[in-house]
């Protein structure tokens, strides 16, 4: 009787799946509001469409630091054209590639905004990493 007892607690324990587990603690640990910077791009990239993704990334990782280590702001590049990806051109109204914030509450998109100044500012590090910044920090403001 020990002997299936012990079997069948080994069995349970293995059972259990570590990423189950795993995932469960990174939502419990995810906050309820946090903000979303995603850069959205397709298959095909020029020089000016890395250089735009690169500013990004640069701009929220220089400035918002803890930000991010605490997941309050996400950075994510994200292909369009990539499978399951094709819905962010109609949510978001994309017709090039585009910086978008996104605040989350509650796992639901309270507003958004397209960045669509990065094309004006792409020549000019220090006007785009400002103007990043700045919408950003707004949208921080709510989360």
């Amino acid at each position: 009787m020990k002997k299936i007892i012990l079997t069948l607690l080994v069995i349970a324990a293995v059972s259990i799946s570590p990423a189950f587990i795993s995932d469960n603690v990174n939502a419990q640990q995810a906050p309820a509001t946090r903000v979303i910077a995603y850069y959205f791009h397709g298959d095909f990239r020029c020089v000016t469409c890395h250089k735009l993704e690169q500013y990004s990334k640069e701009a929220i990782e220089t400035n918002f630091k803890d930000a991010l280590a605490s997941g309050k702001l996400e950075f994510k590049a994200v292909n369009v054209e990539g499978r399951g990806n094709e819905h962010f051109v109609r949510d978001y109204q994309l017709y090039t590639k585009s910086l978008v914030i996104s605040l989350i509450k509650d796992g639901k998109e309270m507003k958004a905004k397209n960045l669509d100044k990065i094309w004006e500012y792409g020549g000019n590090k220090e006007k785009f990493f400002a103007y990043v910044t700045d919408e950003l920090n707004r949208f921080l403001e709510g989360a």
